[in-house]
């Protein structure tokens, strides 16, 4: 099965090289060690998905641009993302550089499922090297192979890498600086892929197998014996259950530290402004708009990264899918794949990727659904606001022989609250659009291995800068916003109230104080919803303007937390904690909603039923706190 014949002509530019290769191969660990920090992400045209480009240098000095095409299994597309990955090889992606090599990345220790997308691309008849990725982890297992016979039998270079350690990549660079710099080759159309059967090409793999693989010392994988207990029906869900508790445990526990630093900076900061400035409005606004919003939101970043450690350290080792095939019984019974999970926990961090991750499930009505619930997964920007209302009316003292922090239980209970509403809208959901059977989940388990430093440190820098960069931006332009509003027009001669009172701020809190009053919201909370619509962690911060706090930092949200227990009533607490369960979701998800399902439809539908849940549940919450006594 020799590569099709097709036309050259003069390479004019940098070489664009596409990593290619089935999810949990080491293709983007790869793309990280040839890059660095020599990389941009962006999205492709018309769509939220990832694109990641990068450039390096070979031995040789030659310059090369690498793309990390988006995992996929097969060129005969299923996904969205292996839409992205076909059209790109194919060269059909209007104003997209098709690749002038492909490097296809395949997992050693599972060629009988790797190898079908490389013979797939083989009959594209583009350059190619392949990649014989993770083989430490082949050799110590016992598996044999025969480099040389199956780079024969394929009829393409094969090199070894070990993409997580460093100098993994040395025969991969010698590879690409041998392969001819002088002649672009055009693809062969895609519809060669479909010529040939899927079952000749399986044949053709295990003949490839046996030809140059032995398994005969393969000593088992020791990820099969771990599994017997992480996936056990009884143990398995009590462990999951168990490290999800460890987890927004630490959240509270882990974090006090970092966040004592971070606010004495910040109040420091502060202090230092104000006395260098004289009473006044530009005075104002530095201390009390600037650095008391942007300030009272920077200091829970540790309490963010946390969570992100967590969330990091459970996929690089291998066990997020494991716990997607936990929970692929209990999700069908509402209508969704266990493979839902991944853009759910995605959304733990933040609804816009947990949307964007959804496009990997294949049924397109699973697809809608995923998209449609991902909001009510409680998103880090959810955070600040509840470390503030739990820290103000839920004492800080152990339970449970001092294993337990009452604090930390209260936010595992707000979590799960999100996930229980989310699976009841499923549920709903699957009604109103027709029963379908549910589909069993297959998804192929990668070894477990310990996390990757260098993985995880990428990881947690970008999810800091991200953070940062919405302090920044959104969150500062919003504080700055706030304060002018919180200020303007002043208070009139022998007024009574506090000036915000009159202020352009006051006069629409206590206009949508007619609607929120029911479920137990003054003005002050009413004025605090609205920047939150562009980011919720801005409540926090819009609290403290509304309250004319000077403080900065974490001093903010400990004078904060005692004045908002004296002013509100445990219900209205209550009330505001439920509100946040089901918020609307904000401006920027509800874009990335429209651009997912290419209809605004549903993302008036996302916003208008999130409402109706978070008012409905805020007023049940409110009436049997008031009925309760609290």
């Amino acid at each position: 099965m020799g590569a099709v014949e097709t036309p050259v002509q003069a390479v004019t530019r940098t070489p664009l090289i596409a990593l290619l290769g089935n999810p949990n191969c080491g293709k983007t660990a790869l793309f990280n060690r040839l890059t660095g920090a020599r990389q941009k992400v962006a999205n492709y045209a018309g769509v939220t998905i990832e694109r990641k480009e990068g450039s390096f240098t070979s031995p040789l000095g030659r310059a090369y641009k690498v793309l990390d095409l988006p995992g996929a299994y097969s060129l005969s597309a299923t996904t969205p993302d292996e839409a992205i990955t076909r059209d790109v090889v194919g060269g059909l992606r209007a104003g997209e550089q098709a690749p002038d090599a492909i490097v296809c990345v395949v997992n050693a220790t599972n060629l009988r499922l790797n190898l079908r997308l490389v013979l797939e691309i083989r009959r594209l008849g583009l350059p190619m090297v392949l990649a014989l990725n993770m083989v430490d982890v082949a050799n110590k297992r016992g598996i044999k192979i025969d480099s040389a016979r199956l780079a024969r039998e394929l009829g393409m270079p094969v090199v070894e890498t070990v993409a997580v350690q460093s100098g993994g990549e040395v025969a991969l660079l010698k590879a690409l600086d041998l392969m001819p710099q002088d002649a672009l080759v055009k693809a062969a159309p895609l519809s060669a892929i479909d010529a040939v059967p899927v079952e000749e090409t399986q044949r053709e793999v295990r003949r490839i197998l046996d030809a140059c693989v032995s398994f005969a010392g393969d000593t088992g994988n020791l990820s099969e014996k771990i599994d017997d207990v992480v996936l056990h029906p009884v143990l398995g869900p009590i462990l999951l259950a168990a490290l999800m508790f460890l987890v927004f445990q630490a959240v509270f526990s882990w974090a006090a530290t970092p966040m004592e630093m971070i606010s004495g900076g910040v109040e420091a900061v502060g202090a230092w402004v104000g006395g260098m400035m004289g009473e006044g409005v530009l005075r104002s606004l530095l201390v009390e708009g600037i650095l008391g919003g942007v300030g009272s939101v920077l200091v829970f970043l540790p309490q963010i990264l946390i969570l992100f450690f967590f969330i990091l350290v459970l996929e690089d080792c291998g066990y997020l899918p494991r716990a997607a095939f936990l929970l692929d019984r209990v999700m069908g019974g509402v209508g969704l794949s266990g493979r839902a999970f991944i853009p759910l926990l995605s959304s733990f961090a933040c609804a816009i990727p947990g949307v964007m991750a959804a496009r990997t499930i294949q049924n397109p009505r699973d697809r809608l659904v995923t998209i449609m619930i991902a909001p009510l997964m409680t998103c880090s920007a959810r955070l600040p606001v509840y470390a503030l209302i739990i820290a103000a009316f839920i004492p800080n003292r152990d339970v449970a022989d001092g294993w337990i922090n009452l604090q930390g239980l209260v936010l595992f209970i707000l979590y799960f609250a999100g996930i229980f509403s989310a699976m009841g809208v499923a549920w709903v959901i699957k009604r109103f659009m027709g029963a379908n059977t549910h589909q069993p989940l297959m998804l192929e388990l990668p070894s477990y291995h310990w996390p990757h430093l260098r993985n995880l440190a990428m990881g947690l820098w970008e999810r800091a800068k991200i953070f940062l960069a919405r302090v920044g931006t959104v969150i500062l332009a919003l504080m700055v916003l706030l304060w002018f509003l919180s200020s303007f027009p002043g208070a009139p001669e022998g007024a009574t109230q506090p000036p915000i009172y009159y202020s352009i701020a006051g006069m629409l809190g206590r206009a949508l104080a007619l609607v929120f009053e029911p479920i137990g919201f003054g003005w002050q909370i009413c004025i605090a919803l609205v920047p939150g619509m562009a980011a919720r962690e801005v409540a926090v911060g819009a609290l403290g303007t509304v309250y004319a706090l000077s403080q900065t930092g974490d001093e903010l949200a400990t004078t904060l937390a005692p004045i908002i227990s004296q002013s509100w009533s445990m219900p209205t607490a209550l009330s505001l904690l439920a509100w946040y369960v089901f918020a609307p979701q904000c401006i920027a998800t509800l874009s990335v909603v429209r651009r997912e399902t290419g209809s605004a439809r549903y993302a008036f539908i996302m916003a208008g039923y999130m409402f109706a849940l978070a008012y409905t549940a805020s007023f049940i919450t409110y009436r049997v706190a008031i009925a309760m006594g609290a």
